[in-house]
């Protein structure tokens, strides 16, 4: 790959407020793994080591603003924000702000399939992009990006997302109830790349569990976090008076 900036990179660039020492670090970034797939020979690199390192710099980047901008907020309330900020819903959208689709490098089945648009395609590349951001100029860099990207989100926090995130709902409810936290279980792939099927379980305790389904693992994984949650409430009373049924 070229270490100088594209006119794609420089559009990005002027976007976040960044530039880039390591051109190669934002171009990994934008390459999709159906991409890496059918150019196989060029020694090329997916954005799936990014998008990890990413998520983790995204929570802790928002977790810092949070509680700097609520002191008074007891940490249940600020971790639910986190999670309603960071969720798949709210990073697409951030993506489709800096018109984060249009630079992709994606394979073409997935231009096929309109990946360009997938929420889960642009969540886990933008999560990628602040990655890239990160290993380039360091946290301090990284926080300034995620600043302007999210300050208003973090002023006025999405109260109306909060019930939709069931992950953290159902951590809090075993947490208290069951002083254990709950595992999630990848059961099964299918399908082609470009339209992949998850099958998450999520458990807890000794029998109980909830099965769920998504075109992302996240999205799998909120599903079934959200039926055994049903079936826990359904068991024993919320810990959290006011609590609704999922």
């Amino acid at each position: 790959m070229s270490k100088e900036s594209t006119p794609s990179h420089k559009q990005i660039q002027s976007t976040l407020g960044y530039e880039f020492r390591n051109p190669d670090l934002l171009e990994t970034s934008l390459t999709h793994r159906s991409y890496v797939n059918e150019h196989s020979t060029e020694g090329l690199e997916s954005n799936e080591r990014l998008e990890f390192l990413g998520d983790a710099v995204l929570g802790l980047a928002v977790s810092h603003m949070l509680m700097e901008a609520h002191p008074g907020e007891p940490e249940g309330v600020l971790s639910r924000w986190r999670a309603a900020l960071v969720n798949e819903r709210s990073l697409a959208s951030k993506a489709r702000c800096i018109n984060l689709g249009e630079h992709l490098k994606l394979g073409k089945g997935e231009l096929r399939t309109r990946g360009r648009e997938k929420d889960s395609l642009l969540a886990d590349a933008y999560e990628a992009l602040i990655g890239a951001v990160y290993l380039d100029g360091g946290f301090r860099r990284a926080l300034q990006v995620v600043r302007e990207q999210f300050r208003r989100d973090v002023e006025e926090p999405p109260l109306g997302l909060l019930h939709e995130d069931f992950k953290t709902r159902l951590q809090e409810h075993t947490q208290s109830v069951l002083r254990e936290a709950p595992r999630y279980i990848l059961v099964a792939e299918e399908g082609p790349d470009h339209e992949k099927l998850f099958h998450v379980r999520a458990e807890v305790g000794s029998g109980l569990s909830g099965l769920g389904k998504g075109r992302s693992k996240k999205e799998a994984e909120q599903q079934a976090a959200r039926e055994l949650l049903k079936r826990l409430l359904a068991l024993s009373p919320s810990p959290h008076p006011g609590e609704k049924e999922p």
